[in-house]
């Protein structure tokens, strides 16, 4: 999509995802968070949550790689340039599954030609209905040649 096809007020909801074990495992190793909250079962069961939680950063990272799956950002997004009063609201835990839903809050053009700045609501919900995470992003697009 192009900067003008983005309307405020316009939703679009994401595909779903499962959570894996092996999505902490690899996600622990390449960030190096390896807090037994996430990696330790037994330990886990001790804690008010009873069993692992999948890491807050990584259930960020999947919302983000869902709504690149909508095919809205291809070869028109330039930059994600911020995130925005990001809440981590519930646990998220292994075998959830969550997708990302998104309002257009912002649409406006950048200082240079040919951009322009979207800011979205994005709210990561799990298989329940409930919202998991929610925040703003903002990214920077290509307008229409």
């Amino acid at each position: 999509m192009w900067f003008e096809d983005f309307i405020v007020g316009e939703m679009f909801e994401t595909v779903a995802r499962t959570v894996t074990e092996a999505d902490v495992v690899t996600f622990s190793g390449l960030s190096g968070d390896m807090h037994p909250l996430h990696t330790d079962a037994e330990y886990a069961k001790a804690t008010p949550f009873g069993q692992r939680v999948v890491h807050g950063a990584l259930v960020l990272s999947l919302a983000v790689g869902l709504r690149g799956r909508t095919g809205r950002f291809d070869d028109t997004l330039i930059a994600f340039l911020e995130i925005r009063s990001w809440q981590f609201r519930r646990p998220v835990f292994i075998g959830d599954t969550v997708h990302a839903r998104n309002e257009v809050v912002e649409a406006r053009a950048s200082s240079k030609p040919g951009r322009g700045v979207v800011v979205q609501r994005v709210e990561v919900v799990n298989q329940e209905g409930e919202v998991v995470q929610s925040g703003d992003m903002v990214t920077l697009v290509r307008q229409r040649p």
